[in-house]
């Protein structure tokens, strides 16, 4: 990975600023990407203290001409694009019968529309340099679950666009691939709602739903990203990746 371009999403937090933190550490120049200044210029500083490279850009990615200029200034600034990580999203409650119209559009515009935008901007970038993409689904993109129908759809709409698109861009010799994680500790839950005490609740049942004994850190997630995105996974493409302590395998208890 060493001085190949990283645009990390997400990178402010939870499973993108782990990714943006192994990158760097590898030698990558990573373009941080999220829309919290504060926290990018510390994931910044703390890349710093192990010689890594990260330039943090701010960005919503709900906004078209936001994102046509992330992409542009990321080009003009490093020359190139090699990687492109998608792990920015959001995650809220609601079933078929009270998800309002307005949180399933703000589902699909960040989880989806931004992704599929970001991802389209980009590869006329990286087919020049036969780069690859991985995109941060869930579990919840193969197995149901109850009242986060948006978010469930959202994440299965992921892995759809993962394989399409790998199948169209793979002449290219661009890669593109998802890992689908159970349940990690980061902001994501609480930041979509969740109390403070639901959520320590929600970790501890962790233990009884993934057949492993207990959630996933943020760090394990982007080793399979970095992964993915190195050259020792150059004839993976189309692949989405279970990482979630077994809990695909099991049935609902």
């Amino acid at each position: 990975m060493q001085d190949k371009v990283a645009v990390i999403t997400g990178a402010s937090s939870g499973i993108g600023r782990a990714t943006a933190l192994i990158f760097a550490k590898n030698g990558a120049k990573v373009a941080a990407v999220a829309r919290n200044e504060k926290e990018l210029n510390s994931l910044r500083d703390e890349a710093k203290q192990t010689g890594g490279s990260i330039k943090p850009y701010l960005c919503d990615l709900r906004e078209i001409t936001q994102v046509d200029r992330l992409v542009t200034e990321i080009a003009d600034n490093f020359g190139h694009i090699d990687v492109l990580v998608n792990a920015a999203g959001i995650i809220g409650n609601g079933s078929i019968e009270n998800t309002s119209l307005d949180n399933w559009d703000k589902m699909m515009d960040i989880n989806v529309r931004s992704v599929f935008y970001l991802m389209q901007k980009c590869v006329p970038h990286l087919e020049k340099v036969q780069g690859n993409i991985v995109n941060v689904s869930s579990v919840t993109g193969t197995r149901a679950f109850p009242n986060v129908l948006a978010y469930c759809v959202s994440k299965a709409a992921i892995d759809q666009l993962t394989r399409c698109s790998a199948l169209e861009l793979a002449p290219k010799g661009v890669r593109v691939n998802a890992v689908n994680p159970g349940v990690v500790v980061t902001n994501l839950h609480k930041r979509g709602g969740m109390a403070e005490a639901d959520y320590e609740n929600f970790l501890l049942n962790a233990k009884n739903t993934h057949p492993l004994g207990r959630a996933g850190e943020a760090g394990e997630i982007a080793d399979l990203i970095f992964f993915l995105a190195s050259d020792k996974a150059s004839w993976i493409t189309g692949a989405t990746y279970e990482i979630d302590g077994g809990r695909a395998q099991t049935c609902a208890r």
